[in-house]
């Protein structure tokens, strides 16, 4: 693969520097390709501390100087990109830039090679990221081109459907809503169907099952349920530079949860949190397939000693999104 990252300083004194917007896929570019390696392993934890390192090993090329807002867990609990971790190859000199990262997006699904395993990151500018604890998150997306507010996390998912369903001039039975398959979703999917809805049941990767409601090609029109809050961040990173809107409230299983979100400033447990809360100013969004699903193709080995990446990288600011096909030499 090639690893030539040159950390040198960039000619604009913009903090998202056009050139840090296409190096950031070389960072996920190299989390997809060492996690790859261990796809179909059955050992998540193997495939995780692979994307990890690697990962950390790419920022070190780029001209930043990086704090992980939202990472692998406080720095107890992971060795390498902890909250609160500076990254880059510019401490103290380079552009301030807060980082979102999950090096594999979907640890149960490269270990069991099941499709949309991501490697995935978001930068803003410095304080532009909520630091949102590891903790759950309700979360309701839908996608560009409706009223703004139309979707409300206060109100029940029949209101929400009805709402979007109006909206797009269908029947709420026309509707399609992307939910994870968790013991914990029984009764949003019975809601769901009982209005007649379609519902697309994924067993990981909320991310990409959050962007699939940008997508026309993937049907779906809402994504509705509890996943991780930090990946809730990442998927909005990804709606501010494409369009569409997302509701996320954090959801608090003990005092020790609530203890670690006042920990990192956030008073009002029960916010609900717009897309600018979560992601404001001018953000990137970049992302690799580990293994292929509904957003990128997976990383491929191919008998000519070829490995091939599938990557998305997009800019708030511009709404520019660029698909970027990757060929690497092995050995």
């Amino acid at each position: 693969m090639n690893t030539d990252i040159l950390a040198k300083k960039p000619k604009s004194s913009k903090a998202l520097d056009r050139v840090l917007v296409l190096e950031m896929v070389r960072v996920t570019e190299a989390a997809a390709v060492a996690a790859s390696q261990l796809i179909g392993r059955g050992d998540e934890k193997a495939a995780d501390a692979a994307a990890v390192e690697a990962m950390r090993r790419a920022f070190d090329d780029l001209y930043m100087d990086g704090t992980v807002v939202i990472g692998e867990g406080e720095r107890d609990e992971a060795p390498m990109l902890y909250i609160g971790e500076k990254v880059g190859g510019a401490p103290g000199k380079g552009p301030k830039i807060d980082i979102a990262l999950d090096p594999l997006e979907g640890t149960t699904i490269t270990a069991k090679a099941g499709p949309n395993a991501l490697a995935v990151l978001a930068a803003a500018e410095e304080g532009c990221l909520l630091n949102a604890p590891d903790v759950y998150m309700d979360k309701l997306a839908v996608g560009p081109g409706y009223p703004e507010g139309i979707i409300d996390l206060a109100k029940s998912p029949t209101d929400n459907v009805k709402a979007v369903a109006e909206a797009k001039g269908v029947d709420p039975s026309d509707i399609i809503v992307c939910v994870l398959d968790r013991p914990r979703h029984a009764e949003l999917i019975a809601e769901l169907r009982g209005l007649g809805c379609g519902v697309v049941l994924i067993g990981d990767g909320d991310v990409a099952g959050v962007i699939a409601v940008t997508d026309e090609d993937t049907t779906i029109d809402m994504y509705m349920g509890q996943g991780g809050a930090p990946e809730g961040v990442l998927a909005a990173a990804a709606l501010r530079c494409v369009g569409g809107q997302f509701n996320g409230r954090l959801v608090f299983r003990n005092e020790d949860e609530k203890a670690r979100a006042r920990k990192w400033g956030i008073e009002d447990l029960d916010r609900i949190y717009k897309l600018q809360d979560l992601a404001k100013g001018d953000c990137i969004f970049a992302a690799t397939g580990v293994t292929s699903g509904s957003l990128l193709d997976g990383v491929k080995r191919l008998r000519s000693g070829v490995m091939t990446t599938d990557s998305v990288v997009m800019r708030a600011s511009s709404g520019t999104v660029r698909w970027i096909k990757g060929e690497h030499r092995i050995g």
